[in-house]
């Protein structure tokens, strides 16, 4: 009888398969793998050799707390002679001495999250047991099988692998890019991944049917969505929009995904202070780029926010040109969410492709604070019957906006013209390139096509189907070429009469901070012009001065300042409304690096920045983070006060441990400047 079989230890491959799987950032200590793609390990037996006429060997793999084979969360297979894709299998490639290289092929809807993979060998009657390892078998975007395969080797990089990127902020007239640290591959951040899966709800409440349903991407992007604000759950991020958050961060401090992460794990998963729809939509990226499924972060400018579903958001002013605030849907400045790329097999087809996923918590789905995943196309088609929250969706980007002006007996006479259409110059960064991409046609037909008709005839979204009436008088809102944060500037309400009689009206025009989900704040400039004049067929140009003083103390971390105009022509009973967002510009950070930049050499990077105010600045810290250029975020305080008109610098050592192109992000913090962005693109090479 054959002597038992005794293995002396099993090498996973970490570095071939790094490489072959694109983990090799994520392989440094433990296998992680893609499914439906093979990957190799070698087997190391003491006595004697494996012998496939007398050795039976049989793979067990598990993944979650009650695996079972009914649920997909275990598989046991035999090792055979030939090469087996598309199931759970091994196969011998190769066999020397006591030397055995096996291929060990994974479904390509196999559910992604932690594996025990351990192996029983039996020589006769006899067996023995062998504990093999761990391994973390991700989403494949490689894979055609793979339900969020894309075809795309720029996009599989750029969506997948890319560990910096862009947000988009400003005002649809004035878009701002903010660099973002992704840091997907960072180390520990993995880990913080699968831990957030088994914080969600739906795993405390049945794990075994979690962990099945983590195959599917649709169900995984949902409970994301969910996980990364914490209203129902031990989620991540706590939202706040009040600019109180001296207990703890403002959202426009982060520069990157991986510190927030860090800080919820090492809290005993305790929600982190505070967010905004851009730093959910940005850690949402972050985690579903860890597991391998391919997404963006898209900002949508003018972002309608409609709770009562009737595409309609209304706002009512008094005959002073003042809002009324007693309404809360209302347009944001932008609003960001992210989009992944899957397949959408419980769709009709053609419903594959982006998916807008929103993790910001603004209403709840079947009971969750979550949005989507909601199929790009259905939203453009019209189709609000399509899985998940399309009506909600739909509205961000294409509700009517209606303004009232409110009368002396209470009524309401319409305005008749409105500057402000919802969903505008929709947002994400290009592939490969440091560059802004307009994906706006994604959501919508052109204005005016008949496809848009026959997508809102879909939609019942009869507002939209009312012919606009065109006035003979306009008005809008001008600014000058750019607008710097601590200078004095001037507005300008354009007013055209188009008709061959003359209008007597009064003019009011108002300016106020804003923040960038649309909660207004101080007036900090206003003109009333009781009698203005217009001519026949001429053009008026009406200046309003905003000075730095007025705005200094209440302009808030968006730099935004609203500015409207009131047209009234009492005779007539008729009102026009002008508005504009206004996005005052921030000082350049500029970055030095000094030093070589090659890969395990030490860097030097130094970031300046000069005061534009007419006042010191207090309170000055700099913080700097880059995936694979540091292990850690770092701040680093600057000595009070900063004069105006002055440099201040700091430098902050860098040790890059990768070779290729990697981005420093840099924020700059101060009592008056506050949230100042800036970046560096840095190539390293071999040592």
């Amino acid at each position: 009888m054959a002597e038992d079989l005794v293995l002396k230890k099993c090498d996973l491959e970490l570095e071939v398969n790094g490489h072959d799987h694109h983990t090799a950032d994520l392989c440094r200590e433990r296998l992680v793998v893609r499914r439906g793609q093979p990957f190799w390990l070698t087997l190391y037996f003491e006595g004697r050799s494996y012998e496939a006429s007398t050795d039976s060997l049989t793979f067990i793999v598990v993944t979650g707390p009650a695996p079972s084979e009914t649920a997909g969360t275990k598989a046991c297979f035999p090792l055979s002679s030939a090469v087996e894709e598309g199931a759970w299998a091994a196969a011998v490639l190769d066999q020397q001495d006591g030397v055995v290289s096996l291929q060990l092929s994974t479904p390509a809807n196999a559910p992604i999250g932690l594996y025990h993979l351990s192996l029983e060998a039996s020589t006769g009657y006899q067996g023995s047991s062998f504990v093999l390892g761990h391994f973390t078998l991700l989403f494949n975007t490689w894979c055609p099988a793979d339900a969020v395969y894309l075809d795309s080797e720029e996009e599989r990089q750029e969506y997948v692998l890319t560990q910096q990127g862009f947000i988009y902020q400003g005002s649809v007239k004035c878009i701002k890019s903010i660099p973002w640290n992704f840091g997907q591959f960072e180390d520990g951040i993995l880990d913080i991944c699968l831990t957030l899966l088994d914080m969600n709800p739906k795993f405390l409440k049945d794990a075994c049917r979690d962990c099945s349903r983590r195959s599917n991407p649709v169900y995984l992007g949902r409970v994301v969505s969910a996980m990364v604000n914490c209203n129902d759950d031990q989620g991540v991020l706590l939202g706040r929009w009040d600019n109180n958050y001296e207990d703890g961060v403002s959202p426009m401090f982060w520069i990157g995904s991986v510190g927030i992460l860090r800080r919820w794990k090492t809290s005993g998963c305790q929600r982190v202070k505070y967010g905004q729809c851009w730093v959910f939509a940005a850690v949402a990226c972050t985690v579903l780029r860890c597991l391998g499924i391919p997404t963006r972060v898209v900002t949508n400018f003018n972002s309608a926010h409609d709770q009562n579903s009737n595409l309609l958001i209304e706002y009512v002013y008094n005959k002073s040109g003042e809002i009324q605030k007693d309404k809360s849907e209302m347009i944001w400045n932008y609003h960001c969410w992210a989009e992944s790329w899957m397949s959408r097999p419980d769709l009709q087809p053609g419903y594959e492709g982006w998916q807008a996923l929103d993790p910001t918590p603004q209403e709840k789905s079947e009971g969750t604070y979550c949005c989507g995943p909601v199929p790009v196309r259905a939203i453009k088609e019209g189709d609000l019957s399509i899985k998940y929250d399309a009506p909600f969706v739909f509205a961000e980007v294409n509700a009517d906006v209606v303004n009232w002006i409110l009368q002396d007996d209470g009524s309401l006479c319409k305005s008749t013209n409105n500057s402000q259409t919802v969903g505008m110059k929709i947002s994400t960064k290009s592939v490969g390139r440091d560059e802004r991409e307009d994906i706006t046609h994604n959501y919508k037909y052109p204005e005016g096509s008949p496809e848009e008709r026959e997508a809102f005839k879909r939609a019942n979204h009869l507002n939209k189907l009312t012919d606009k009436v065109e006035t003979g008088v306009a008005m809008r809102i001008r600014v000058g070429q750019s607008m710097n944060m601590g200078s004095d500037f001037d507005v300008f309400a354009y007013i055209t009469n188009n008709t061959a009689k003359s209008h007597t009206c009064r003019l009011l025009l108002h300016a106020r901070t804003v923040s960038y989900n649309g909660v207004l704040g101080p007036e900090c400039g206003t003109k009333d012009l009781l009698s203005l004049s217009l001519e026949p067929l001429s053009e008026k140009s009406i200046p309003l001065r905003i000075l730095y003083e007025k705005y200094c103390e209440c302009l808030t971390e968006s730099n935004l300042i609203k500015v409207w105009g009131l047209l009234m022509e009492p005779d007539a009973n008729s009102y026009l409304l002008a508005e504009r967002d206004i996005y005052l510009e921030n000082p350049e950070i500029k970055i030095r690096i000094l030093g070589e930049p090659k890969q395990n050499r030490k860097l030097m990077a130094e970031a300046s920045l000069r005061n534009p105010l007419p006042t010191p600045l207090l309170g000055c810290t700099f913080t700097m983070e880059g995936a694979g250029l540091m292990e850690e975020q770092k701040i680093m305080d600057v000595p009070d006060p900063v004069a105006a008109g002055e440099e201040v610098k700091v430098r902050v050592d860098l040790l890059p441990c990768h070779v290729g192109r990697h981005k420093l992000v840099v924020n700059f913090e101060s009592d008056k400047l506050k949230a100042v962005k800036g970046f560096r693109n840095i190539i390293i090479g071999p040592a």
